[in-house]
Order: structure tokens, then C-alpha cells, then sequence
């Protein structure tokens, strides 16, 4: 079977990417590497001796879709691309509508013309807004959410729910992850961000290997137990493992679905820091700054319906996602330019 993967050659692309070959199929992968590295997937190359296929490229291009499609016997799409940075997303919204939405739009647009309609979105818990409770189950009501970002993921969930409602061939996954962290137990994939990172641990890790000043922690006046807001953090390659498990399960059965993939259990950007402290073995320095802007308090899973319909859960703790994280890092300082 081969599948395509958008975005493959990025974090969590690049890991379920590794998890696919491993598995079995056939990947090719599609990317522009605007915010990636293609030594992501030599790296893969590395760890289980198979490659994917590079293509480099952009999801809004129709014509190089069609061409993909033409040339290769896709079964599947795995969708990943896209810009995901929130504070970014506040910044630069049409960047982000561009891309995340009508890129999706036309992916899937080639998708039917190819006849391919079996399709892993690769969504986000923004997309439930501020919930009035704790965890956050898949029947929750979407919400109205608080950035960009995941207005773009929550257009992107529409747009496939009533593209499933039009046409019964379509098997859709919508995956509602939460915040994915640390990297492959080899220490030679992880997260590479370009420029300053948006997201929590690869700033951490950066500034611990000494690449950065120190940590900026966005408000501490949040009501949580530290004032520091609280998340869902799950280890990328119980992510990877998710992904697989949820095109299993699509395999044959029509229809949209949802499932959160996350570990159930939230913890604050000041547990993160500590546990990460305890991994690398030195204090890391950090300034507590004002809030950002699209930021919620807290936000943590209800994964149970991903175990129960996909045999799936995270099995990898905080302290695993930190010590992984720090493994990749202390080896690889400079990402993969190295």
C-alpha cells in the first residue's frame, strides 16, 4: 500500500513518515521544506534502512497533485502541511487561511479526481475554542477558536465534514491532537524549528544547549495551580503511532471521524521546565513575560474513545517526551544542519 504524506519531512510528518515504513507501506512524501529539513527523512533512511520518496513542493500546487497522482498508485493521503504556529497565526492570518485551508481544498480536490478518498487530517484541539470543562471529549462542541490557527483547522474539519456528507466514498480521519513534544528514542530525528521556536520544549531545549539566551514563559497569572498555563502534552512517537492506527481504522469504513490523541493528563509550562531541568541536569533560565494573544489557560485530553475504537494510547510520561527531547538536542545543537 502506498501512502502519500503532506508534509512528511516535517516533526510529526517525518516521525509517522519512519512509523509507516516500519510498517511496511510505501511513502511518498510531499513538502516545500518551508519550515523542514529533507535530513529529516535521511534520518529515517538511517534508522530502518527504507526511504520514503521526496518530492519537494507546495499542497496548493493542483498541478503537481495531479501529477503525483498520475505517477504514483496512491490508496491514501496523510495530511500535514500547513503553517502551525499561533502566535504567528495572529500575525499573519491570510497566510495561514491560504495555506491551511485552501491547501486542503485542493489537495482533496485532487484526491477525487484521482479517485483516492481515504484521507488522515491532521487537525488540533484549538479547534474545541476555551471548553467550560475538563478533559476534552470528542462530543464537546467546536468552539470559536481564539486564533487563526485553529480557525484554519476548525474551516479545514468543516469543509471535510460536508465533503463526507456529499459524497459516501470519502473515509475521513480528523485527528485532534494536543501538544506534541519530545523526539525518537535514537536521538537522531526531533523537532528542527527555523528561527525562533513558537512551541514549548524545542525552546527549552534551546536555550538548555545554549543556542538561546533564555526562556520566555507567556504569563503566570493563568488559574492554575502555578499560574502558568496547563496542556496535553504527548510524546510524537505515540503521535506517529495514532496516525497509523486511525488509517487502519478508516480502511473500508465511509464516513467522517474523530478521535483526540492525547495522554489525558495536563501539565503546566512550569512542570515541563522542571522536568526538563531534571533531564538535561542544569537550571535553565527563563523570564515570565505578558500573555500571548490566542493563548487559553488550560486544555487537556479525553483519549478514551481512541482506545476504545483504535486499540490506541499514549504510553510514553512526561519524563520520557523530556529525556528524548534532550537526547536529540545535546546531539544535534544546530538541528539537523549538522
Amino acid at each position: 500500500m502506498k501512502i502519500l504524506v503532506t508534509g512528511g519531512a516535517g516533526y510529526i510528518g517525518s516521525h509517522t513518515t519512519l512509523a509507516l515504513l516500519e510498517a511496511g507501506y510505501e511513502v511518498v512524501v510531499l513538502d516545500n521544506l518551508c519550515n523542514s529539513s529533507d535530513a529529516a527523512l535521511h534520518a529515517v533512511e538511517g534508522i530502518c534502512g527504507k526511504s520514503a520518496l521526496m518530492i519537494r513542493g507546495d499542497v496548493c500546487d493542483r498541478a503537481l497533485l495531479d501529477r503525483i497522482f498520475q505517477q504514483h498508485s496512491i490508496d491514501a493521503v496523510l495530511h500535514f502541511a500547513g503553517l502551525k504556529a499561533v502566535g504567528e497565526s495572529v500575525r499573519k492570518p491570510l497566510e495561514y487561511y491560504e495555506t491551511n485551508v485552501s491547501g486542503s481544498i485542493t489537495l482533496c480536490q485532487a484526491m477525487a479526481a484521482a479517485g483516492v478518498f481515504r484521507l488522515v487530517f491532521s487537525s488540533s484541539a484549538t479547534v474545541y475554542g476555551e471548553p467550560e470543562q475538563m478533559p476534552i471529549r470528542e462530543d464537546f462542541p467546536t468552539g470559536i477558536p481564539t486564533n487563526p490557527y485553529g480557525q484554519s483547522k476548525l474551516i479545514v474539519e468543516n469543509v471535510l465534514r460536508d465533503l463526507s456528507q456529499a459524497e459516501p466514498r470519502w473515509s475521513i480521519a480528523l485527528l485532534r491532537y494536543f501538544n506534541p513534544i519530545g523526539a525518537h528514542d535514537s536521538g537522531h530525528m526531533g523537532e528542527d524549528p527555523s528561527g525562533i521556536p513558537n512551541n514549548l520544549l524545542p525552546y527549552i531545549s534551546q536555550v538548555a544547549v545554549g543556542s538561546l539566551q533564555e526562556l520566555s514563559v507567556f504569563g503566570d497569572d493563568y488559574p492554575t495551580a502555578d499560574g502558568t498555563g496547563v496542556r496535553d502534552y504527548i510524546h510524537v512517537v505515540d503521535l506517529a503511532d495514532g496516525h497509523l492506527k486511525a488509517l487502519q481504522a478508516i480502511d473500508g469504513r465511509t464516513g467522517i471521524h474523530t478521535w483526540n490523541l492525547g495522554t489525558g493528563d495536563g501539565y503546566s509550562v512550569m512542570q515541563v521546565l522542571r522536568a526538563f531541568e531534571q533531564a538535561c541536569g542544569k537550571p535553565v533560565p527563563f523570564r515570565v513575560m505578558p500573555r500571548r494573544s490566542g493563548d487559553i489557560a488550560e486544555s487537556w485530553a479525553d483519549a478514551s474513545k481512541a482506545e476504545k475504537e483504535l486499540g490506541w494510547k499514549a504510553t510514553r510520561n512526561l519524563q520520557d517526551m523530556v529525556t528524548d527531547t534532550w537526547r536529540w538536542q545535546s546531539n544535534h545543537p544546530n538541528g539537523y544542519l549538522e
